[in-house]
């Protein structure tokens, strides 16, 4: 029987969110939204109804196997995936996919980053529902595509040949390319052509069809795994992969499959995403008071201060007077405050 499965990637170090996030506990392990779940567990929380818990898999590294079994103690402790060292994200679904496939070799599979924030909750369920229906049905790779609503640099893009839909899902459509992070002028005449979508780093198949793809276009790094089988769900895997892990090349899953494979398609979606990479990414995404200003923290005063982040993991009182278009965090004994135009040079004095 089909089942349909979820792997979260959750090894990143998230250094951009100091001064909360830190080596031994980055973003994805915090409570960045300032509603009593970490990132992590939002991510869960929100295939809900998709996907069984029972079927939720996690890949961390090695360091953080206590976090995760803390914060989703549902999922099945030997689905938390550990990664000995960072390779990317084509060595890190290339493992998982084959411990997936030992376990249910028809499973369905989301692979979803920890570090993203979904706004609409039911249309982002119906979209991986249809994605998931889509891929249990054919041999094909299916991405999220989020409409974009300005001409963004951060991310990659999508173009989607929209002349035709897939037979009996009239919302997936054909990748024509994937685009690197363009310039400003170069993501306008994206979005004026109105057949390009955000690369939201959400993918959906079928475990054979990512296992055989792996095996066309990234034929060194599908061995190392494939050769490991025996040892899968045995306790000699951790060392096996220990020792092997740190020989894969170290590449995104983009560059090894997704710009290669030939059946790849596309779901455009509209379910209010981000992808949290900075304090001024979450300004955008958290609610504001009458004055622009997004708050989090019981302890938090603005007086005339206008269009700023300002944000408390702690019960400490802070009172913000007269500024405008900043960040201000406070924790643990450690504070940011720099204007939010700047907030890419900080790392240069940290």
């Amino acid at each position: 029987m089909t089942e349909n499965h979820l792997v979260v990637m959750a090894g990143g170090v998230g250094s951009r969110f100091w001064p909360m996030s830190t080596p031994a506990r980055p973003k994805q392990f915090l409570d960045i939204m300032g509603v009593g779940r970490t990132m992590l567990q939002l991510t869960v929380d929100r295939f809900r109804g998709v996907i069984r818990p029972e079927n939720v898999w996690v890949v961390t590294g090695a360091q953080f196997a206590e976090l995760v079994r803390e914060q989703l103690p549902e999922v099945p402790a030997d689905h938390v995936v550990l990664e000995p060292c960072g390779r990317g994200t084509a060595p890190c679904i290339c493992y998982v996919s084959w411990r997936i496939k030992t376990e249910n070799p028809r499973a369905n599979v989301v692979v979803s980053p920890a570090d993203h924030d979904i706004k609409d909750l039911e249309e982002f369920r119906r979209i991986v529902g249809e994605a998931l229906s889509f891929s249990a049905e054919t041999d094909s790779i299916v991405t999220l595509g989020i409409k974009p609503s300005r001409p963004a640099t951060g991310y990659g893009y999508i173009r989607a040949d929209l002349s035709f839909s897939a037979l009996r899902h009239k919302g997936i459509f054909r990748v024509d390319a994937f685009k690197e992070k363009p310039d400003l002028a170069t993501a306008g005449t994206y979005i004026r052509q109105k057949n390009y979508y955000w690369n939201s780093g959400i993918f959906v198949w079928n475990v054979s069809t990512i296992v055989n793809a792996f095996r066309v276009y990234a034929r060194d790094i599908s061995e190392k795994f494939e050769a490991l089988q025996h040892v899968y769900g045995t306790p000699s895997e951790q060392e096996a992969i220990d020792a092997m892990f740190p020989t894969c090349e170290s590449i995104s899953v983009d560059y090894a499959i997704m710009e290669k494979a030939e059946e790849v398609f596309v779901c455009p979606a509209d379910f209010g995403w981000s992808d949290l990479g900075t304090w001024g990414s979450l300004y955008d995404q958290l609610p504001h008071d009458e004055y622009g200003n997004a708050i989090v923290g019981n302890g938090v005063r603005a007086v005339e201060t206008h269009r700023c982040i300002i944000h408390s993991a702690t019960e400490k009182k802070i009172v913000v007077q007269g500024l405008e278009d900043c960040i201000v965090v406070e924790n643990d004994g450690n504070i940011l405050i720099c204007r939010l135009s700047e907030e890419q040079r900080i790392k240069s004095f940290m």
